[in-house]
């Protein structure tokens, strides 16, 4: 492979993990102002490393993924799953 291809992957590469986390300590900080529900599906979609378009769908699956697990409580699931997914929504920016 060429230099020229070397250093255009690098470039590519790092430049899509800094795109994906570009923002991730105002995520963390906001995180942290949700309830222990909140905390815990936003940790759960955020190791999935949802993207923008993505974010929904890994948001909805890790959430009733952990009320099925008796993780997190139903009846607050869907409120705290907006809040975890409008910080997350903050990390990826």
């Amino acid at each position: 492979m060429s230099r020229l291809g070397v250093v255009t992957i690098v470039l590519a590469v790092t430049g899509v993990a800094g795109a994906a986390y570009a923002d991730g300590p105002a995520g963390t900080a906001c995180s942290a102002k949700l309830t222990p529900d909140g905390q815990a599906i936003y940790a759960a979609s955020l190791a999935q490393n949802p993207t923008s378009d993505t974010l929904r769908d890994t948001v909805e699956r890790e959430a009733r993924s952990l009320v099925m697990g008796g993780k997190i409580s139903r009846g607050t699931a869907r409120d705290n799953a907006y809040a975890a997914g409008e910080c997350l929504k903050v990390a990826l920016q």
